[in-house]
């Protein structure tokens, strides 16, 4: 059985939860709390040395992590990662856009809000993180415009990187409103079967 070690609210950790349950596998939660330190136990450094979650410990004791390269795992031979080079290429090509262009705003900005209740020193960072996100979003709307999914028909593992924190973006101060396509889209992968809620 996999191992899981997370924060429950966390979209890098709901990204992995979100695909075990998509794929029906067994696996058994470790909370981490994060404000505690916990990631910098010298336990944790050992199973993770860059003390960060999410980590997926494999039943050989061999720990992945980061969630991004995770879900490639996870996927792999699976109808959530396509086998065709252009199509596994943009599916990548979201993943990276991810973690480059809408997870340091989008998350950051929430983390400032939502857990840290939105210090005064951390404002004007929480501004700039709204600006650039909303840049991102613009992004997404673009293709969601064209494509029910990022990567053309079908549901993927780009589709599950990107919601994660763009379906909790409002806890960070982000609007949706102007974003019809990215709500549709929110609602699409929200009925997938084996969806399930973060948290």
């Amino acid at each position: 059985m996999y191992q899981v070690y997370g924060d429950r609210r966390s979209g890098n950790c709901y990204k992995v939860v979100l695909m075990l349950h998509l794929l029906g596998l067994d696996y058994h939660w470790h909370e981490i709390d994060i404000l505690a330190g916990e990631t910098q136990s010298e336990a944790f450094l050992a199973k993770n040395p860059n003390g960060k979650i999410p980590v997926l410990e494999l039943e050989d004791g061999t720990c992945l992590w980061e969630s991004n390269a995770i879900l490639n795992f996870l996927a792999e031979g699976t109808t959530f990662l396509p086998r065709e080079p252009r199509l596994r290429t943009q599916v990548l090509q979201w993943q990276f856009f991810e973690q480059y262009s809408h997870e340091p705003y989008v998350a950051v900005a929430r983390f400032i809000q939502l857990y840290q209740g939105m210090p005064e020193e951390r404002r004007a960072e929480h501004r700039r993180c709204l600006t650039r996100g909303y840049r991102a979003l613009a992004v997404m709307e673009q293709q969601l415009q064209r494509t029910p999914f990022l990567v053309g028909e079908c549901y993927s593992i780009a589709d599950i990187a990107l919601y994660a924190y763009t379906h909790v973006a409002e806890e960070g101060g982000f609007a949706l409103d102007d974003f019809p396509a990215i709500s549709a889209w929110l609602g699409r992968v929200a009925a997938q079967p084996g969806h399930v809620a973060i948290g």
